[in-house]
């Protein structure tokens, strides 16, 4: 897969995580038109520390990247963009392509491992007492992911979720993003949003 690259300093993207992005520089307003006219779709990398430095020329990047798609999006009177961006696919870069003044890389999938849910019951159920009566329950969208949580959706699509919604840590989140044993990831995005150790909101009490 060959696909245009948005790299940032300080976000990772998962899949199944959708993301709100305003596009203004004008080298990814022409990559925006190009994904929009091509296939929708754009990588999401991170920025190595030191990126600083040749930000506008192609500072180095981490490896894995999440390959996304373009759900809806806006041209404003100005030409810049509003979009979101749907985690779709973990993946490695190959090697980056010249020829536009934004980037492109080649890609190809992570081959994760394959678990069942019932080796995933008690990270799911940590997810749960979390969303329920842990300090994560305080949050505003701890009721939607108890939904979430009660209804089919398997509990690796939900983790990465989590992680990208409430884990802050860049490196952590990258190193989660490259992991492909499905169970040690899950079970180290619940111990880490268990860390975490949101304030309880003593309405709920």
């Amino acid at each position: 897969m060959t696909v245009a690259l948005f790299p940032l300093s300080n976000l990772v993207l998962f899949p199944r995580a959708v993301l709100p992005l305003h596009i203004f520089e004008e080298r990814y307003k022409d990559m925006t038109a190009d994904a929009l006219e091509r296939d929708h779709l754009n990588a999401m990398g991170l920025l190595k520390p030191g990126w600083e430095k040749t930000y506008y020329q192609r500072p180095p990047i981490e490896p894995v990247v999440c390959v996304g798609e373009i759900l809806s999006h806006e041209q404003l009177a100005d030409g810049d963009y509003n979009f979101l961006l749907r985690g779709h696919i973990r993946a490695r870069i190959l090697r980056e392509i010249q020829g536009k003044p934004y980037r492109i890389v080649q890609v190809e999938r992570l081959m994760e491992t394959s678990v069942l849910e019932i080796d995933l019951e008690e990270e799911r159920r940590r997810l749960v007492q979390l969303f329920t009566s842990g300090g994560i329950s305080g949050v505003p969208a701890a009721e939607q992911f108890k939904a979430l949580l009660s209804g089919p959706a398997p509990t690796a699509h939900l983790a990465d979720v989590v992680a990208f919604s409430f884990l802050e840590q860049t490196e952590l989140k990258q190193r989660l993003l490259s992991e492909t044993d499905v169970k040690c990831r899950v079970r180290q995005i619940v111990d880490a949003v268990e860390e975490i150790g949101f304030p309880i909101d003593p309405t709920l009490n």
